[in-house]
């Protein structure tokens, strides 16, 4: 079942400031608790709040509806007085691309005119959907196209539950109202891989995640969603103890030097500080395992040394390896490891005796896959000597053309 999806609206700090400012309040993106709480301020009896609570809950997450006219259980009154106060309202789609391989790009404008990207990649037997946290991203990762975007701020929860709701709507994804849920589904996974990084905007994805993990809900059971850090060391605990999902660790190198260099965040949290936050992982959040990512550059991180390095640093944690071949943007200061290193590499990390699968990459001719998410507002705003000091590359040559030259694009 489609529906209408209304712009978003900013999630404020209180529910009475949201009143006062908004006049209606989103409902998409509150917890159960702050839900109640917010039906409580706007005239709903307590004694019955914990009902509405359940009923809204199972419209909005489980069977997908925007509209509280068509929510059948509820008298007709109390429809009308919450189409008065409050709305339920996502991001709005800019645009859709699908690639050849099935993976589909959504661009999605938020509050304040902001954009964010959401990948929606199909496999057999399964469907991931990968979100963004924050519009932008701090981290300046030289290898990642996404961060060469400034932050420009986080998402609040109702903006990352969107993602998935606003996927959902795409792909026909909802259950029908009062049927049993479906046990066979589009979306079945969820990956905090895209923008941003998710511990840095903790307190959203934590909230979004519960909401995510529901099940009166959208339930997704919590290894079905894997969250993706860069190495935010002082939230990784936390992340067990509130969180509770598969974790994936954005690593790419073996010492300190090179880290320092792909992942700036390093210099903050070297390697050593890193690993000792992982070893308690498996253990706190009940998972079986922890996801190194490792990006194959060529000549950078690829050796067979590297490899060695690696399962030696690693060396008491539950974990897999997943190599994953360099995807490539304009202006990018890397290329793609040879297919021959890649396995070189992949074999000598299977001996050691962790799994060690080479990802497909996905999306790359709509510039989805992994690194390539850059929102098309941002990137159009970049002059072509922007885009090359962002990647640490000399300035193109500035083209001058004659009056009579021919009118084609440049590059």
């Amino acid at each position: 079942m489609t529906h209408a999806a209304p712009p978003i609206t900013q999630d404020l700090l209180t529910v009475p400031r949201r009143l006062a400012e908004t006049g209606r309040a989103n409902l998409v993106g509150l917890t159960r608790d702050d839900l109640m709480a917010t039906l409580i301020a706007a005239g709903t009896p307590e004694r019955q709040a914990k009902m509405r609570v359940a009923q809204l809950w199972q419209w909005i997450y489980q069977w997908g509806v925007r509209d509280f006219a068509a929510m059948t259980n509820l008298s007709k009154a109390y429809r009308a007085q919450l189409a008065e106060a409050f709305e339920i309202a996502l991001p709005q789609v800019v645009r859709r691309e699908v690639s050849a391989d099935g993976t589909r790009k959504y661009l999605l404008r938020i509050a304040g005119g902001h954009e964010v990207e959401t990948v929606y990649i199909p496999e057999e037997g399964r469907g991931t959907l990968c979100l963004s946290s924050q519009i932008g991203c701090t981290l300046t990762c030289s290898f990642c196209h996404t961060g060469t975007q400034k932050l420009v701020r986080n998402l609040t929860s109702a903006e990352i539950v969107g993602q998935v709701m606003v996927a959902r709507d795409d792909l026909g994804d909802w259950p029908e109202p009062g049927k049993p849920k479906r046990e066979e589904r589009l979306i079945s996974n969820l990956v905090l891989m895209g923008m941003g990084e998710p511990l840095y905007n903790f307190e959203a994805v934590r909230d979004a995640m519960r909401i995510c993990m529901d099940g009166e809900g959208i339930a997704l059971g919590r290894r079905r969603i894997t969250l993706s850090t860069s190495g935010v060391v002082p939230e990784i605990g936390r992340t067990a103890r509130e969180i509770g999902c598969l974790l994936a660790v954005s690593f790419h190198a073996t010492t300190d030097a090179v880290r320092d260099r792909l992942v700036p965040i390093n210099r903050k949290w070297n390697i050593a500080a890193l690993l000792d936050s992982l070893r308690d992982y498996p253990r706190l959040s009940n998972s079986e395992r922890i996801t190194f990512e490792y990006v194959m550059l060529k000549g950078v991180n690829d050796s067979d040394a590297d490899a060695r390095r690696l399962v030696r640093l690693i060396a008491g944690i539950p974990a897999k390896i997943n190599l994953i071949p360099f995807n490539e943007w304009p202006g990018a200061p890397y290329e793609r490891s040879d297919w021959e290193r890649i396995e070189a590499f992949a074999d000598i990390v299977h001996k050691a005796g962790y799994a060690s699968p080479i990802r497909t990459p996905r999306g790359e001719d709509i510039m989805a896959a992994c690194g390539q998410l850059k929102s098309e507002t941002e990137r159009a705003r970049k002059t072509r000597a922007e885009v090359a000091a962002e990647a640490g590359l000399p300035a193109p040559p500035r083209v001058i053309r004659r009056p009579d030259a021919p009118d084609h694009p440049e590059g």
